[in-house]
């Protein structure tokens, strides 16, 4: 996890927190969360990082409509960043 841009990182926990989203369900998350419009410019190059890197899985809804899923090693790389995070937040 150490390697993703913030964008990659907040991206990540918004697939782990979804029920496989599709691409525009993402952006409206994020949408919101940035207060400003994510383009699709921006997220799809993203989102075709983490399923490279093996964090997130890709499946198709129909012919025009990709869903996102977290996959087993996304999961683990979270709570990994999870514990590193509780070390400093907690004391």
């Amino acid at each position: 996890m150490y390697d993703l841009t913030g964008f990659q990182r907040d991206l990540l926990y918004v697939v782990a927190g979804l029920d496989e989203p599709h691409g525009l369900a993402l952006k409206d998350v994020l949408d919101d969360y940035y207060e400003k419009e994510i383009h699709h410019g921006r997220l799809y190059p993203n989102l075709d990082t983490l399923v490279e890197k093996g964090l997130v899985e890709k499946g198709e809804k129909d012919r025009r409509t990709n869903v996102y899923t977290i996959s087993g090693r996304g999961r683990r790389e979270i709570e990994a960043r999870q514990d590193w995070e509780s070390q400093y937040l907690d004391s």
